[in-house]
Formats: C-alpha cells, sequence, structure tokens
C-alpha cells in the first residue's frame, strides 16, 4: 500500500492516471470483446432471430451487472476515500460487506427471474420469432446471477487500493475462458444462443475464483472475512449513496435498450437485430472512455478524502484531455471501417444495410461523450450522491428515452436512431455546467477553511 500511497499523493499526474487508467481501459476492452463475443458468434449461425434474441436479452443481462457495479462503484468509492482518510479498518469492512451483500442479492436475482421469465419475456419484446431463444439464454444467465455480480463488483473493489493491474487480470481470464467457450458450445455443440449463455456464466465463475485467491494470496488492507461483514457505522449508507447511482446508469441503460427495442419491432426483427449488432460496435467507443474515467475514480476518492483538491482539478484536466482525442480517434477508424465491421457479426444483406446507418447516428457523439462519464465518476470519487444520480438519470432516463418517442413520432426510423447521440450532447453539456459549479463549490469552502 506504501507504492500506491506515493502514486495517489506525489507522482506525476500523467503517471498516475495512466497507471490506474490503462489496466481500466485494457478491461474495458476486454469487456467489449465479452460482450461482442456471444454475438459474433452467434452471427456465424447465420440465423438473424438468434441474434435479435441475443440482443434483445443483452439490456436485462446488464442488469446482473448493473447491481454488481452498485457494490463495485458504491464500495470503491467509499474505500479509496477511507484510505484517504487512513481509515485501513473501515475499508476491511467496506470490501467484506460488498462481497456478501453482491453474493446475497445475486440468489435473490437468480430466484427473480426465475419465477417471472415469461413476464421478463414479455417485457423486452420478444417475439414468436425470438422467444424460445431469450427464454434460454436469460434462465442460463440467471442461474449465474451470484458469479456475475461477484466479479463485477471486485474488479472495482481490489482497484480501489491500487490493484489496477490485478483487477485487468481478473477481467482478462474470465473473458479469456468466455472467447475460448464460445465457438465450442455455439458452433462445436450447436447449443446456439444457450451455449453463449453457458460460456458467459463460466467466465464469471473463473474470474470470480480469482478474485477469492486475490485476497489468499496478496498483502491487502481490505478484507473478505466473515467476521469484517457488519452494517454498522454507515457502512451500508456509505457504499449505496454511491452505488445506487451508478448502478442505476447501467439499469437505465438496459431500460433504455428495451425500450429502444420495443419501438424498433414495430419496424420488424431485421431493425432490432442491426441496432443490436450497431450498439455492440459503438461499445469499442464507449467503454473504453468509461475505463479511462472509472481508473481515475480512486485517485479522485482519496484526494477528496485527504483534502487536495488542486490535485483533484490536475487529474480531472489531464483526463478531459485524454477522453477527447480517445474519442476521436476511435470514432474516425469506426466510422471508416462500419461496413466490415457491421459484416464481421452477421453477413445478411439487410441487417448490414440498416447497421450501417444506425452505427454511424450512434458515433456521432463518440468524441465528446467521454467528457460525460468523467464528470459523473468524478462526483461518484467524491461521494457527491445526489449530482451523480442526477448527471446518471439525465443520459438515459430523463432525456434519451422520452427522445425516442418524440423523434420516433416526427421522422419515423430515422428519429429513432438519431435519439442516442442528440441525448448524448444535452446531458454532456449538463454534466459540464453541474461539475465545474460544485467543484468550484469545494475549492471556495477550501480557501475558506484555510
Amino acid at each position: 500500500m506504501n507504492q500506491n500511497k506515493e502514486l495517489f499523493e506525489n507522482a506525476p499526474v500523467s503517471k498516475a492516471v495512466a497507471t490506474m487508467a490503462i489496466p481500466t481501459i485494457i478491461s474495458m476492452l476486454v469487456v467489449v470483446v465479452y460482450n461482442m463475443a456471444d454475438t459474433f458468434f452467434i452471427g456465424q449461425t447465420g440465423d438473424a432471430m438468434q441474434v435479435a434474441a441475443v440482443s434483445l436479452s443483452t439490456p436485462v443481462f446488464l442488469i446482473f451487472m448493473a447491481l454488481g457495479n452498485l457494490f463495485g462503484i458504491g464500495g470503491s468509492s467509499a474505500i479509496a476515500r477511507s484510505l484517504g482518510e487512513k481509515n485501513e479498518r473501515r475499508a476491511k469492512w467496506l470490501s467484506a460487506f460488498c462481497c456478501y451483500a453482491a453474493l446475497g442479492v445475486g440468489l435473490f436475482m437468480c430466484f427473480l427471474f426465475l419465477v417471472g421469465m415469461d413476464k421478463i419475456l414479455l417485457m423486452i419484446g420478444a417475439s414468436k420469432n425470438t422467444i424460445g431463444f431469450a427464454r434460454e439464454y436469460l434462465t442460463c444467465v440467471a442461474f449465474g446471477g451470484p458469479f456475475i455480480m461477484f466479479s463485477t463488483a471486485f474488479s472495482s473493489i481490489v482497484r480501489a487500493e491500487g490493484s489496477a493491474k490485478e483487477a485487468m487480470i481478473g477481467n482478462l481470464i474470465g473473458t479469456a475462458v468466455n472467447i475460448i467457450l464460445d465457438p465450442i458450445m455455439i458452433l462445436v455443440f450447436h447449443w446456439g444462443v444457450f451455449g453463449a449463455a453457458v460460456a458467459t456464466v463460466i467466465g464469471n465463475i473463473v474470474a470470480s475464483l480469482y478474485y477469492l485467491l486475490y485476497f489468499k494470496k496478496h498483502h491487502t488492507v481490505l478484507s473478505i472475512h466473515p467476521s469484517d461483514f457488519h452494517f454498522k457505522d454507515g457502512i451500508a449508507t456509505g457504499v449505496f449513496s454511491i452505488g445506487v447511482p451508478a448502478s442505476l446508469n447501467n439499469i437505465l441503460m438496459s431500460l433504455a435498450n428495451i425500450v429502444l427495442n420495443k419501438v424498433l419491432i414495430q419496424y420488424g426483427d431485421t431493425p432490432v437485430a442491426a441496432m443490436g449488432v450497431a450498439m455492440k460496435a459503438n461499445m469499442l467507443v464507449v467503454l473504453l472512455q468509461i475505463g479511462l474515467c472509472i481508473g481515475i475514480q480512486p485517485l479522485i476518492g482519496y484526494n477528496y478524502g485527504a483534502g487536495n483538491i488542486v490535485r483533484i482539478k490536475k487529474v480531472i484536466r489531464f483526463t478531459g484531455i485524454s477522453t477527447v482525442v480517445l474519442g476521436s480517434a476511435l470514432t474516425l477508424l469506426t466510422v471508416i471501417a462500419k461496413g466490415t465491421i457491421i459484416r464481421a457479426f452477421i453477413d445478411d444483406a439487410e441487417v448490414v444495410s440498416y447497421g450501417m446507418g444506425m452505427l454511424t447516428a450512434l458515433m456521432l457523439s463518440g468524441p465528446a461523450i467521454g467528457i460525460l462519464f468523467l464528470c459523473i465518476n468524478t462526483l461518484q470519487g467524491m461521494g457527491k450522491a445526489l449530482p451523480s444520480l442526477m448527471l446518471t438519470i439525465c443520459r438515459q432516463g430523463l432525456i434519451f428515452i422520452p427522445l425516442v418517442f418524440i423523434l420516433n413520432a416526427s421522422f419515423g426510423l430515422d428519429g429513432i436512431i438519431y435519439s442516442q447521440s442528440t441525448a448524448d450532447y444535452i446531458s454532456i453539456i449538463v454534466a459540464v455546467v453541474l461539475c465545474t459549479t460544485i467543484i468550484k463549490k469545494i475549492e471556495k469552502e477550501s480557501t475558506v477553511r484555510l
């Protein structure tokens, strides 16, 4: 931890950001590959209905990851601030709470999904052509719920004490297993979407085992020992105050995708499949920028706990420039190669035609979207629950969902595919104004105390 303390407090900002963010970016790249793998190998079956079923099921699967992020991001923020305050005992309590709470919620969600499967399938808009495939996929995913939540949570928890490399390795191991098993389960065993779900669950089980070994073999200030699990001294509140807004972001993304698919289905199953492929490709730009911004959250949290507002501003400034450069480069590459990217998933002329236009529309906000994620993670790192919740609700809730219906009514299918990028730019403006105002207020309060 002494080396990590030096990194948090004294290392050059560029080095500190790179050390924390690069492994997180790689982890997010792994998540992109992880999410693309199922759709890619399902696409090799040549069955557009199975691709559509995976597209419909993905938002529901992401709810499990969202709840994992509740404990991962919420716990990581609280742990980083506790370490900044030199309160290692509280950090142990927080990590143990996140461990057992994630497993408990995972078991509850498994039961809830299995009992309510018929209603879930109806809610996501599965058609008679896709409902059987979607049921197979989601039933298997439900059984893997506890492992999905645990591995998602602890990829963030171990990062909170500066172990970004170890967090990355856990993601790499889980994804590698998934990618290796995908072609075997889908194409060799001919299990289709069920095989994709089996590979996903096994990958999360392996990642969970890695994080358990991390606590057994590494010198860490954190703990997953049952004796350190409790709710006293605001442990649960400290996690939920940031974790709920963070997980709500993922849940709203899932809800937004469900709404989007239900509006798209009126134009047929093919646009649903095409949008699913386009969104998978768009994930590369979005998740890599999210990875960069999540990576700096422990730096923000630690220095906020230590009262070092000057260092916080330097981290924000450097990261902001980095997100724009990264986003612009990725957007350019994606737009140039859009045809090749869509065909890599499925060589269906109609799906490719729809998908290329949809991907172009989604990429319009690519250069700037990282600014939104930077603002959200800065507020989460500082423990500003209400403002981060507000920004979370804006992008995928208050702005995007109404825009889908408004633009659909006004411009039809063309309106739908431009709704995300429109919502993104409105959210970016709100985020910059809100985050700047809060930082100025904190800086003013610090000056008054001095």
